[in-house]
C-alpha cells in the first residue's frame, strides 16, 4: 500500500471519528452482550445494552479495532439509542453494499459512514468496519429471547 493511499485510508475525518466514539465501556446490567472478533486483523467489538420496546434503550461498546473500525463504531454509537433491530440492519446493509457493492453511502443517520469509502479498496478491512454492527444485532438478538 503506498502512502498516498494510507494517508487517504485514514484521513483526518476517520481519525476524527476514532477520537469521538460515544458509549464507550460497559453497562451496569445489560439484558445482553455480543463479542464479535475479526480473524484477519484481531479487532474486536464488544456490546452491552438494554431492549425496552423493541429498541436500544442503553448501550455500551468496548472497541479494540483499527482506525477504520473504531470510526464505523463510532457512527453506530452516535444514533444506536432508540433504533430498533430493522434500522440496525439497513445501516449495516447500506455499509456493507458501500464496501462490497460499490453503492452509494448510507443515509442519515448514518451518513457519516461515507468517510470510510477509501477502504472499499481494501476488502481485508471491510470485517473490521462492520464488527460494531454485528455485534449489535447479535446482542439485540439475545435481548429479544
Amino acid at each position: 500500500m503506498a502512502d498516498s493511499d494510507l494517508m487517504q485510508l485514514y484521513s483526518r475525518r476517520i481519525l476524527a471519528l476514532t477520537t469521538a466514539i460515544p458509549h464507550q465501556g460497559k453497562l451496569e446490567a445489560p439484558q445482553a452482550s455480543a463479542m464479535r472478533r475479526s480473524p484477519q486483523c484481531g479487532s474486536s467489538v464488544t456490546v452491552h445494552l438494554s431492549m425496552q420496546d423493541g429498541r436500544v434503550a442503553e448501550f455500551a461498546q468496548e472497541v479494540r479495532a483499527c482506525a477504520l473500525g473504531q470510526a464505523s463504531a463510532a457512527v453506530l454509537g452516535q444514533s444506536v439509542v432508540g433504533m430498533g433491530r430493522d434500522q440496525i440492519i439497513a445501516g449495516r446493509d447500506q455499509l456493507r453494499d458501500m464496501l462490497k457493492n460499490e453503492a452509494e453511502p448510507p443515509l442519515p443517520p448514518f451518513a457519516d459512514l461515507e468517510a470510510l469509502l477509501p477502504a472499499r479498496a481494501y476488502p481485508n478491512r471491510h470485517a473490521s468496519i462492520l464488527l460494531a454492527w454485528e455485534a449489535t444485532l447479535e446482542a439485540m438478538d439475545q435481548a429479544a429471547g
